[in-house]
């Protein structure tokens, strides 16, 4: 089991520096079409892109370092980096394919009684 929560560490680590980089590279494209809205035909479209880029990249990064930091904890086996990563694969669902898979597999790899004991938490079951 401790392959496997290493595994998933790094996975999350890998992600989030995926989805941290995504992001800032939304947040420069952003102010790239915020500069072209002085010389722009339809000032309305290039806002409404400008804006929509701006409001995913300031998603992007902090879930990327989100990511970033539970799977470090995951590696180190903090307890709260089991509950983290729980809670992180239920969006991660949502992003086919690979949230899905990185979802699945934290949910087939924390949801059991090594991953329990793993993290300091009793097996289900034990008072």
């Amino acid at each position: 089991m401790h392959v496997h929560l290493d595994t998933l560490g790094w996975l999350h680590v890998l992600a989030g520096w995926i989805g941290a980089l995504t992001g800032v590279s939304f947040l420069l494209l952003a102010a790239g079409a915020a500069t072209l809205v002085s010389g722009a035909s339809a000032p309305g479209a290039v806002m409404a892109v400008t804006w929509v880029l701006a409001a995913a990249g300031l998603m992007l990064v902090p879930a990327g370092v989100l990511m970033i930091v539970t799977g470090r904890g995951l590696v180190a086996r903090r307890r709260g980096a089991r509950v983290s990563a729980l809670l992180l694969a239920v969006p991660n669902l949502c992003a086919l394919p690979f949230g899905t898979a990185l979802a699945v597999y934290s949910l087939w790899a924390l949801l059991n009684d090594d991953a329990r004991r793993a993290f300091g938490r009793p097996p289900r079951g034990v008072a």
